[in-house]
């Protein structure tokens, strides 16, 4: 039977996808507010730069990955317009919904659907973009995401993979510090949940460094594949184009 990680533990295969999907359905409620309170709204601005970097113009068809609650969907569908198409799509319901209601309330009705990357159920050659925030990480076999992720865009069409990544030397032990003691304390106390936080500290050390994505994204036949260091390293952006 194979093994993959859940944070540091060793698990089978088949059962990461069920153990990410409980840490997701605990925190959904909570997951804005924490994602303030973990990244002092810093998340906000690496969102912001995405959609900068993304370049979504009227009538694109886009196609937004472990979305949950949906800012980037959102910001896409603005730009996109009424002639775009903009899907909001996770593998967790949970989250899912916590998104679809908020762009209800809004006013925004956007095609939502459970959809697992690493199986997208989209033909080939469809999508100007693709983009995956702070998911790629919890998936199992990443190399088949990336990869069907390509086959899901159009030539000329671009990826872009926003992540928490490697921080910069000099910040490791502070960053360490507050990963594994005030993280978990602050899932405590704002979502009654210190492992799932935990998890997610234990999961951005297990996810592929800077270098190795991008030669990740290459492998599966992505072209032009670079990286922005987004606050010292601690997230990074990958856009790769299919050509």
């Amino acid at each position: 039977m194979s093994q993959t990680h859940f944070g540091y533990q060793q698990v089978p295969e088949e059962h990461k996808a069920h153990k990410v999907a409980e840490v997701f359905h605990s925190v959904a409620a909570k997951y804005d507010v924490m994602n303030d309170l973990m990244s002092a709204g810093l998340h906000r601005l690496w969102k912001a730069f995405t959609i900068t970097q993304a370049a979504i113009r009227p009538g694109f068809k886009v196609l937004d990955i472990a979305a949950g609650t949906g800012d980037l969907a959102r910001a896409f569908a603005k730009r996109a317009g009424t002639t775009g198409e903009v899907w909001h799509t996770d593998i967790n319901e949970s989250m899912l919904r916590v998104g679809r209601d908020r762009m209800i309330n809004e006013g925004l009705l956007l095609p939502t659907l459970i959809c697992d990357a690493e199986k997208l159920p989209f033909p080939d050659n469809y999508f100007d973009r693709v983009s995956v925030a702070f998911g790629l990480r919890n998936m199992t076999h990443k190399d088949q995401a990336l990869s069907e992720m390509r086959r899901v865009l159009k030539p000329g069409g671009k990826l872009l993979v926003l992540e928490f990544s490697k921080v910069a030397s000099p910040l490791q032990k502070p960053y360490d510090v507050y990963s594994f003691k005030v993280l978990p304390w602050l899932g405590q106390k704002i979502a009654n949940d210190a492992d799932s936080y935990r998890y997610l500290a234990e999961s951005i050390r297990m996810h592929p460094d800077q270098e190795t994505l991008k030669a990740m994204m290459q492998e599966v036949g992505f072209d032009q594949v670079d990286y922005f260091n987004l606050t010292a390293g601690v997230a990074a952006l990958h856009v790769g184009v299919k050509l």
